[in-house]
């Protein structure tokens, strides 16, 4: 068995903020990460993958609500889940069309994430899903559908976006058997979007509530159950940076946890985006992993390598 790598793909490199998500869009994003993985996989290591679904769960929903009429439209959790099966299938056929001469076995798993009802972000949500708006139309549907919308991206002419409830992740419920078929020589994607957010009723049984899990958060509960010694965040930007979206914004290539800590507490990451990915980082060179990458899609394979992107370390 060699090294294993925890692989957290964001919803946003798959279907980019300037891109409409068409199908053949967000292949085409798919197959470029797909590769990079792959080239991963070659070199030896294990590897677990989870994805991002804010855009395509958010598009959703918008679907959903405009076809209300016509058929009964599902709640948030159900999109969830809806998209694990989307974004899923995306990777396993590109994976396989890719991996399958060297006798890779691609498998997707449902998987539910255990939260707690009480969450504060039930009451102050800060998960971005769906599009970017420009600000009279963030108004508009503020105004209109009663939406929480905060700005999330600066220097944009589409700065503003939708944000939902984001409870913070106890559990992989299917954890175990993810290990398992892990450790039996598969590639596995799970935990997709987060995870299908559910909580333990009062008769001890799961049941699904309405929110989206961040990824990156979720990945990191993941990658503890599945032994990774590795944590490597994809997103659209190349690293973090320090002052991101002033005229001085820099990249970081190297931190450590009490770097990281600081930088946080200066304001450099936002919430909702760069935050929660730090925060992953942190929390798993704290329980013991080696490191933790963020950086790009396309420069997945070099960051491994140590040529790019942002590394945490202990320290």
């Amino acid at each position: 068995m060699g090294k294993r790598v925890m692989i957290a793909l964001g919803g946003n490199a798959i279907k980019q903020p300037e891109e409409s998500g068409t199908l053949e869009e967000q292949m085409r994003n798919v197959a470029t990460a797909c590769g990079q993985i792959a080239e991963i996989a070659r070199r030896g290591y294990d590897i677990v993958i989870t994805h991002g679904n804010g855009p395509q769960v958010g598009n959703l929903a918008i679907q959903q609500e405009n076809a209300q009429d016509i058929v009964p439209p599902q709640p948030l959790v159900v999109l969830g889940a809806m998209t694990q099966g989307q974004i899923g299938y995306m990777m396993q056929q590109n994976l396989r069309n890719l991996l399958s001469d060297d006798g890779w076995e691609v498998v997707t798993a449902v998987t539910q994430v255990l939260v707690d009802s009480n969450d504060p972000d039930f009451a102050d949500p800060h998960k971005p899903v769906g599009p970017f708006y420009a600000e009279e139309e963030a108004e508009r549907l503020r105004s209109e559908k009663g939406w929480t919308i905060v700005k999330v991206r600066p220097n944009s002419d589409r700065q503003w976006r939708r944000v939902v409830p984001s409870p913070i992740p106890l559990g992989i419920i299917e954890g175990r058997a993810i290990r398992k078929m892990v450790d039996s020589g598969m590639i596995v994607i799970a935990s997709g979007g987060g995870g299908i957010p559910v909580i333990s009723n009062e008769d001890g049984k799961l049941e699904g509530v309405d929110a989206v899990i961040d990824k990156d958060r979720a990945g990191e509960v993941l990658a503890e159950d599945v032994g990774a010694n590795v944590l490597l965040i994809l997103t659209d930007v190349d690293s973090a940076k320090l002052d991101y979206g002033k005229p001085d914004e820099r990249p970081i290539e190297r931190m450590t946890i009490s770097e990281a800590r600081r930088f946080s507490d200066e304001g450099h990451f936002l919430p909702g985006s760069m935050g929660p990915k730090v925060e992953a980082c942190i929390k798993f060179v704290e329980q013991g992993g080696e490191r933790a990458i963020i950086t790009s899609l396309e420069m997945a394979a070099d960051a491994m390598e140590g040529r790019a992107g942002t590394t945490v370390v202990s320290g």
